[in-house]
């Protein structure tokens, strides 16, 4: 089996987006709480990115790790032949990453609540953890080339959302003494970014964008802020949308640029981000001018509350480009 197609930046439904911003936030904690603990940065040997993992040091080795480094889980068996070759591969990717990325091997046939708790239906399996958060990343072997890009993609998320660096790694140090959390340096916007998201928790949409945008203008290629702000806006416009009105609306005036961007919205706050696009697309073939530019800057604010790298908003690009053109 290949391994499924997958967003990590981008997200199905805008509680994963809190979820995420949440969990960058107690990572950051964690780290800070280290380094008030007397911490510091510290080393491993190329041996111990690879460790074998149980239900009894789960939470230390896995969790608590993860607020460090993006840990991925390779559940598997010994009468398992897929994941004889699968785990070799795995192994030589995470080394070659150089400290990145962090690799827990857990044997199912012992480990049996762990895989019922991740939801196993085969193996092998191959999952992450990010700052306590966990993410499925594909099932069954796959080819080096395929894991790569996985692995480049989660690396990639892991520091911008989370702001996960990885651990250093040096051939001298002694294997198996783990190092004490290294101390990362609370940035200059974080308290602006935990605003927003209290704001969106309390339903203060307008509080979120604002904080945002400050973060912004000092900022302009803060990714996270830019992610916020596109969630934060469209919860502010739907908020007040009256859903079986508003559809009305859009099923009756199929060219009515304004009945289908508010619809659109809906779609997306619904978990439709297929739906949301295509309806803004076919919009764009119906329409010219003003209102045509209006539906394509929705559709690329849309673009950006799923994420870039979401295959969806690839194929949606396309198909705009086809519409415009």
């Amino acid at each position: 089996m290949q391994p499924r197609n997958m967003s990590m930046s981008g997200v199905v439904d805008l509680a994963a987006v809190k979820a995420a911003q949440e969990a960058k936030a107690k990572a950051e904690q964690a780290r800070a709480e280290a380094a008030r603990q007397g911490g510091g940065p510290g080393a491993v040997s190329p041996s111990d990115l690879v460790i074998d993992v149980d239900e009894a040091g789960f939470e230390r080795d896995v969790l608590q790790r993860s607020t460090e480094v993006p840990v991925v889980i390779d559940f598997w068996a010994e009468w398992c032949e897929p994941c004889k070759q699968l785990s070799p591969v795995l192994e030589q990717l995470v080394v070659e990453y150089n400290g990145r990325l962090l690799l827990a091997k857990i044997d199912v046939d012992a480990n049996q609540m762990l895989m019922q708790q991740f939801g196993v239906q085969g193996i092998p399996a191959v999952f992450a953890v990010v700052a306590g958060q966990a993410l499925p990343l594909f099932q069954g072997a796959a080819g080096k080339e395929q894991i790569q890009q996985t692995l480049d993609q989660l690396v990639q998320v892991a520091e911008q959302r989370f702001g996960l660096t990885g651990l250093t790694v040096d051939p001298d140090a002694r294997p198996g003494v783990a190092p004490e959390p290294a101390a990362v340096p609370a940035g200059p916007y974080d308290a602006l970014l935990e605003a927003a998201v209290h704001a969106l928790d309390a339903g203060d949409f307008g509080g979120a964008v604002q904080a945002y945008k400050n973060v912004l203008s000092d900022d302009p290629g803060n990714s996270e802020a830019k992610l916020g702000l596109a969630q934060a806006e469209l919860l502010q416009r739907v908020q007040n949308l009256d859903p079986q009105r508003t559809r009305k609306e859009a099923a009756e005036k199929p060219g009515d640029a304004q009945a289908q961007i508010a619809a659109a919205d809906l779609d997306l706050v619904g978990g439709h981000v297929e739906d949301a696009f295509g309806r803004l697309i076919d919009t764009v073939r119906r329409t010219a001018g003003d209102e045509r530019d209006a539906v394509r800057l929705r559709l690329l604010e849309l673009f950006e509350v799923v994420g870039a790298d979401d295959p969806r908003v690839s194929a949606a690009r396309r198909a705009l480009s086809r519409a415009l053109f």
